[in-house]
């Protein structure tokens, strides 16, 4: 097992891996769909939306125009979404779609582990998400008082740049490997993992990790396992 005795703190993505959102948006999308009689499944459709997300996400770093912001890469993402199944992408219908993002919901072990994991470490979210959406996701719907909020548009790209990383840690009056990023994105692991970081990967969905050198410290299934493994 890992020594994590000169870590300070705990750097978490916030989306897919404290939230749900699969399990909080899919009722949403299957209600739009069936109103549209769409022939594609929530499931699907969801599992196309996240994808094409990254796409976005990764173009609006790379291209260099200005950092968009979380909630404009999945608005993006949903509108190619919606083309690719034969849906119109009219404004209202966009704007239906993107109404779940407002009720995303923490998954159920979250709360109790960081109950535990505060009595050793610095809790930060360290995000893609934009400030203000940050801001209302960990008051109201994850409702937890982390120590730190930091959004990558601080830095002005999305993870997996170094930027985010190293900006954080900075941020933080911390060496990077003082920090250990967790994180259910095998990609933020990696990126982490180059910047110096430690990596905690919470492989919520089965997957498969990056062939890389850049491996995680530690892999665990949720957090009630995270904080077994770093207390």
């Amino acid at each position: 097992m890992p020594n994590f005795i000169e870590t300070k703190a705990l750097t978490f993505d916030l989306f897919g891996t404290i939230l749900d959102l699969g399990g909080s948006l899919t009722p949403f999308i299957d209600e739009s769909l069936n109103a549209r009689d769409a022939n594609v499944s929530a499931d699907d459709f969801w599992a196309q939306w996240r994808y094409r997300q990254r796409i976005e996400q990764y173009q609006d770093t790379i291209t260099m125009l200005g950092h968009s912001g979380y909630l404009e890469t999945v608005r993006r993402a949903v509108h190619y979404v919606l083309r690719a199944n034969g849906i119109d992408a009219a404004p209202e219908t966009v704007e239906e779609f993107m109404r779940g993002w407002q009720s995303l919901s923490p998954f159920p072990e979250v709360l109790s582990a960081l109950a535990k994991l505060k009595s050793r470490y610095q809790l930060v979210v360290l995000s893609n998400g934009d400030p203000s959406f940050l801001d209302y996701l960990v008051t109201e719907r994850v409702a937890w008082d982390f120590d730190a909020v930091i959004s990558v548009t601080s830095v002005g790209a999305f993870k997996p740049h170094p930027a985010v990383y190293r900006g954080a840690a900075g941020k933080l009056g911390l060496e990077v490997n003082a920090c250990i990023m967790v994180s259910a994105n095998s990609f933020d692991i990696m990126g982490a993992r180059a910047c110096g970081f430690r990596g905690a990967f919470v492989n919520r969905y089965k997957l498969p990790y990056e062939d890389t050198p850049y491996q995680p410290d530690v892999t665990v299934n949720d957090f009630t396992e995270l904080a077994a493994a770093l207390l």
